[in-house]
């Protein structure tokens, strides 16, 4: 009787095993979560390249920027493709996840777009600036703000930064911290904002539209808000992931970002 109660704990604690690990198996199908724009835009246009090598590439879209990562790390998913490595590491961080970086792929220069106001130079006195609420967006356009010198920021404030870090604002703006998918329907009630370029994109704008935006060849961009095809830690290994990083990267879907976005996403070389 114990060799047959062992040996039926034994069989529950590998069908277990498997359940759990069932979204890390390297089988023929990619179940990846993303935005609607750019991310599964770009995937769809993936998916026959994915079928050239052998697999099957299942897009499931969000629209905000934690179910994605959420549903990766319950093993719903087999990765997502929504966000920047910064995002990523404080995601980590704050929600006790170990969700990597199998590539990078592109990255959406963020702009200062018009709102009530139409240039920096005719921003009223206590005028109002909306900005992403996300820690690690919040501090990103918080340094575009600073560059264009309506703010300084702390000494060692970088792209963690939030408002508490504002040291020195001539014009006493007023920054209102809102939903990174809100942004858009937002700037009817503000000045400016300053917007992701994935959630512009769905808005209806472009990175032409921009008061400003963040220089397309500086490295830091590039290093810290690259957008990254993640997943589970060790699924990075995976010869199904391999591919798809394989496939963003070619040059005929790179060729496919240049050409439908204008600017608005540029490829990571």
């Amino acid at each position: 009787m114990k060799k047959l109660i062992a040996l039926a704990l034994s069989c529950a604690l590998c069908f277990g095993a498997f359940v759990g690990c069932a979204g890390g198996t390297d089988d023929k199908t990619v179940k990846i979560g993303a935005t609607p724009t750019p991310h599964a835009e770009i995937l769809k246009q993936a998916v026959p390249l994915m079928e050239e090598k052998g697999y099957k590439l299942e897009i499931q879209e969000f629209n905000d920027y934690v179910l994605p990562n959420t549903a990766l790390n319950d093993g719903e998913l087999d990765a997502n493709y929504f966000q920047h490595i910064t995002y990523l590491a404080t995601f980590n961080e704050e929600q006790g996840t170990n969700l990597v970086s199998a590539g990078l792929i592109h990255y959406e220069p963020m702009g200062i777009y018009a709102g009530r106001t139409t240039s920096l130079e005719e921003l009223p006195d206590g005028a109002k600036v909306a900005v992403p609420n996300d820690t690690s967006n919040e501090g990103r356009a918080l340094m575009l703000l600073q560059e264009n010198g309506l703010i300084k920021l702390k000494d060692g404030a970088n792209t963690l930064a939030t408002v508490l870090d504002i040291e020195e604002n001539p014009k006493n703006l007023e920054i209102v911290e809102i939903e990174a998918a809100q942004l858009v329907r937002a700037l009817p009630d503000v000045d400016i904002a300053v917007i992701n370029g994935n959630y512009a994109i769905q808005g209806g704008l472009n990175i032409s539209d921009a008061i400003t935006q963040e220089s397309q060849d500086s490295a830091a961009v590039q290093e810290y808000y690259a957008n990254v095809i993640a997943v589970r830690e060790g699924d990075e290994n995976l010869e199904k992931i391999k591919a798809l990083v394989e496939v963003l990267k070619s040059d005929e879907i790179q060729q496919y970002i240049l050409d439908t976005y204008n600017g608005a996403v540029i490829p990571v070389s």
